[in-house]
């Protein structure tokens, strides 16, 4: 699985590529319709089948202020396209340049850089300066250009659209299996682990700490979580993600302890899935009833985690 860039041609063996277009942050089951159409198009007709995405999301570059909203890393993106059959993940560096370019500009930036022989998005799909180019202007650029273009429909569940807005809406409730039934996997935050100033470990829950980056903010409080580790091994535990109202000062962490466990996490790349939430954040008088708390947390999460 490569990773190319927007701004350059793509390797011949990749050219003539089946494209699926569009941000996919989340990558939820949407997402996977216009994917895995891509996909199937490209083993019908002999074809490579590139997934492109933009980074930074376009809504970071027009509102630089937003708060954290990202559901997925490019990482976390690549992996997920690869196991979905995609050949190649192709970037477009989303900054003022790209912003200025017209609808017509950016599909024959398209057609240079991949010879597309095919553009899949979802129904929603827009692009070009002000948004101007929707999947009906894609249509007609296509016939100009020598490409076809095609859609997809949305995907519902439940009777509801599947939306990135709807698992966000899920995440910042406190509802990680709502959110994990539209992605189809539990939502994931991967990042480095940090090392800290060692308290959990004085209270016998040594944690590894993550900061959350340009992630979304679920709810805070603590969580059932499955931790994957870079060598492959899989971890269940408990972990706190907020600021730690009972120590000062504040500082907002994800901080999971894993269950019969006992090394050395610094520097590595972890990944934490949100299973379950268990409760909110809260202020102990002291160490003592934090720690009791603790000990439920822990085995709340172990008996979630035992069920699945």
């Amino acid at each position: 699985m490569q990773r190319l860039d927007g701004g350059s041609a793509v390797p011949l063996p990749l050219r003539g590529a089946i494209v699926a277009l569009g941000n996919f942050d989340g990558f939820h089951l949407g997402h996977q319709a216009v994917v895995g159409r891509a996909v199937t198009r490209a083993r019908t007709e002999g074809r490579p089948a590139i997934v492109a995405t933009f980074d930074p999301h376009p809504r970071r570059f027009f509102q630089p202020e937003a708060p954290p909203f990202r559901l997925t890393t490019l990482d976390q993106r690549q992996a997920l396209f690869g196991a979905a059959g995609a050949a190649a993940m192709l970037v477009f560096h989303f900054d003022a340049t790209l912003a200025r370019l017209t609808a017509r500009q950016f599909a024959e930036q398209l057609v240079e850089t991949v010879g597309a022989a095919g553009v899949v998005t979802g129904e929603d799909f827009t692009f070009g300066k002000g948004r101007e180019g929707n999947v009906e202007t894609l249509a007609a650029l296509g016939q100009d250009l020598c490409f076809s273009a095609e859609t997809v429909a949305p995907v519902t569940l439940d009777g509801a659209t599947v939306s990135s807005s709807r698992i966000r809406e899920f995440l910042t409730a406190g509802a990680p299996r709502a959110a994990a039934a539209l992605l189809t996997r539990p939502f994931a935050l991967a990042a480095e682990v940090e090392g800290g100033a060692k308290l959990g470990r004085q209270l016998g829950y040594p944690t590894a700490n993550m900061r959350l980056g340009s992630y979304l903010r679920p709810k805070y409080g603590i969580y059932a979580v499955r931790g994957r580790l870079p060598d492959g091994r899989v971890l269940n535990g408990v972990a706190n993600l907020g600021i730690r109202p009972s120590f000062d000062p504040p500082i907002e962490l994800l901080e999971s302890f894993f269950f019969d466990f006992s090394g050395d996490l610094y520097g590595q790349i972890l990944e934490v899935e949100l299973i379950e939430y268990l409760r909110p954040e809260a202020k102990f008088d002291d160490l003592a009833a934090l720690t009791a708390q603790m000990d439920q947390d822990a085995a709340r999460a172990r008996e979630i985690l035992t069920r699945g």
